[in-house]
């Protein structure tokens, strides 16, 4: 998240080639995200960085003190995927005669080619001096210094390496798999780290480096929290793409807390970025509401794209259904209050959704319980279950998780999802339920059948 960094002194060496590899997920947000960087921290002319830009592209730069501007180089290609997992190789090999490939992008295997921005003046074995040995050197992750000013990574970040003094391409980081056709991680690299490279945050959060290096890592700044997703198991989060023009909600937490707009009523707080067509899913949120004006409303719909364009509440809206703090209520696709569910909830609870998609029902929970006696696992009974329309007969084709609140000016609405990635927000579940799918983490029990919504999930 936003303001977590991992730092290490640099010692002092200098270099003419170096290979930067990390798998990211975070999407372009019109903000300047730093996710790797070299620079003095005294001196605001020395830093060397990799990050989305403001307008969305994935930029290097590089400028050495007194030296200038070794170069500065950035994607044609926008990175505007909040749900996707990226891997991205830098290489830089100063030796080489021909200029344009002593600095090398790859995006999931592919050579980048295409620039909107390429400064190129790097000489010929031209030498890196970055790490200068001084007590203000600094390598870090999650972040960077240009020009005297740290900017930070918003998302995830997995299998990072820093090879000083090689150059390599992707191929010696991934591989296409061959039964997907997709780009997939090299888990145990065949590289030379250099003296002061390393391999770090391999399958969770450690910090110690994973190379034949002992280059530990420290944090910075913030909370380093592990993730359950990752680039083999990509798993829902909200969708800042699908949002309305004005009141937008707010995304944090690798957008997986929304907070609705402070004006107007009925607003939108986001939907998922994975929808759902068949099988058995389930989620859970944290609830905050908004002390002056309880109105969260939390549940399904299948008609996202004209909600988040309208701004409207899925509470009582088609192809939709909202469950009300308030009052309790559940209403769903212009029909009014279903009987049996009456119980409110506020901050602090848990709600559960299992969303069963081979009967088409829908089951609610607050706090490990189901509410309306509801049973998950009663199949086509539907125990206490929500009916829903067929979702081939909806307007998105799918059904998607979602939060909105519902009318009044003041109403704000707040929810900490857990789509399986075992934290409400910034905050770790105090334990876990059971789960038969071995997808994802939960604070409750994940009914038997169910799993998280996640790419896996989907192909279970």
């Amino acid at each position: 998240m936003a303001s977590t960094y991992l730092i290490r002194s640099t010692p002092s060496e200098t270099f003419s080639k170096l290979t930067v590899s990390c798998w990211f997920k975070g999407m372009a947000d019109g903000t300047q995200r730093n996710f790797w960087g070299l620079y003095d921290n005294s001196d605001n002319t020395r830093f060397f960085g990799l990050y989305y830009s403001s307008n969305k592209s994935l930029y290097a730069y590089w400028k050495q003190g007194g030296e200038g501007v070794q170069f500065t180089l950035g994607t044609a290609q926008k990175f505007l995927d909040p749900s996707a997992w990226y891997h991205f190789v830098m290489t830089m090999d100063t030796t080489l005669a021909t200029a344009s490939d002593r600095v090398k992008f790859y995006v999931n295997g592919e050579r980048v080619t295409s620039f909107e921005d390429s400064l190129d003046t790097i000489t010929q074995s031209k030498t890196c001096n970055m790490m200068n040995g001084t007590t203000d050197g600094r390598m870090q992750w999650g972040g960077g210094k240009i020009s005297g000013t740290q900017y930070y990574w918003n998302g995830l970040m997995s299998h990072c390496h820093m090879c000083v003094g090689y150059a390599y391409d992707a191929s010696a980081f991934g591989s296409v798999d061959s039964d997907t056709g997709e780009w997939s991680i090299n888990t145990s690299p065949s590289v030379s780290y250099g003296t002061n490279g390393g391999f770090w945050l391999k399958d969770g959060s450690q910090l110690t480096d994973s190379s034949s290096n002992s280059n530990t890592l420290t944090v910075g700044g913030g909370t380093l929290t592990k993730t359950e997703d990752c680039p083999s198991n990509v798993f829902a989060t909200l969708n800042p793409l699908n949002i309305p023009t004005s009141n937008t909600p707010t995304f944090s937490n690798g957008n997986n807390t929304s907070i609705t707009s402070t004006s107007g009523s009925g607003k939108w707080g986001g939907s998922t970025t994975l929808g759902m067509t068949s099988g058995k899913f389930y989620c859970e949120a944290k609830a905050t509401i908004d002390a002056s004006y309880s109105r969260s409303v939390i549940g399904i719909t299948g008609n996202s794209a004209n909600l988040a364009r309208t701004n409207e509440s899925i509470f009582n809206a088609t192809d939709s259904w909202g469950y009300y703090s308030s009052d309790g209520s559940v209403q769903g696709n212009g029909s009014g209050n279903i009987s049996g569910f009456t119980t409110s909830y506020t901050t602090g609870d848990v709600i559960m959704i299992a969303l069963d998609l081979d009967n088409n029902k829908l089951y609610f929970g607050k706090n490990g319980t189901w509410i309306n006696s509801g049973v998950p696992t009663s199949g086509n009974t539907g125990t206490g279950a929500i009916s829903i329309v067929d979702v081939n007969t909806t307007n998105d084709g799918a059904y998607f998780f979602a939060q909105t609140d519902d009318t009044g000016t003041s109403a704000v609405s707040k929810f900490d999802f857990n789509f399986g990635n075992g934290y409400f927000g910034s905050t770790q579940i105090s334990s876990a339920g059971t789960n038969a799918s071995g997808i994802g983490i939960f604070e409750h029990d994940c009914p038997n059948g169910y799993t998280a919504l996640s790419t896996k999930g989907l192909n279970l």
